[in-house]
């Protein structure tokens, strides 16, 4: 087992980790009934693949964990109605000050964040849009 998920009430869960014992909280978003005062399941779709390509980043190019560090990804998810589900998710890159990157690095880096376990679980109907912002 990986987690315990809860029904809090209120269109709330409840996620434990079980290693590590962490949790945290989701609700509805507000266009979909709920309060939207934490992540929705459908937006951790989105953070977790920035979170993932990032980590895999690290992994497989150890070399550039210096220059990967202090990165921020700007996430979004765009959801179609009929059928409600993600249609496309947008993935924005802010490198600190001073990172660049030759293209032969840009490249590696490109093909390593493409293979990451969650965007390769995702179906392929859902549209990615990532700007890596390389410099």
């Amino acid at each position: 087992m990986t987690s315990h998920v809860s029904y809090q009430g209120e269109l709330r869960t409840l996620a434990t980790h079980l290693q590590s014992g962490s949790d945290f909280e989701t609700d509805a978003p507000t266009d979909n009934q709920g309060k939207g005062e934490r992540f929705s399941p459908t937006d951790l779709i989105g953070t977790s693949l920035a979170a993932c390509m990032v980590t895999t980043m690290a992994i497989r190019g150890k070399e550039f964990e210096d220059r990967l560090t202090g990165v921020l990804i700007k996430t979004e998810k765009i959801m179609s109605s009929a059928p409600r589900k993600i249609s496309a998710i947008n993935l924005e890159f802010e490198w600190p000050e001073g990172v660049q990157f030759l293209d032969s690095e840009k490249e590696k880096l490109n093909e390593i964040a493409l293979s990451c376990p969650v965007k390769e679980s995702l179906h392929t109907s859902i549209m990615l849009n990532i700007n890596y912002n390389w410099r």
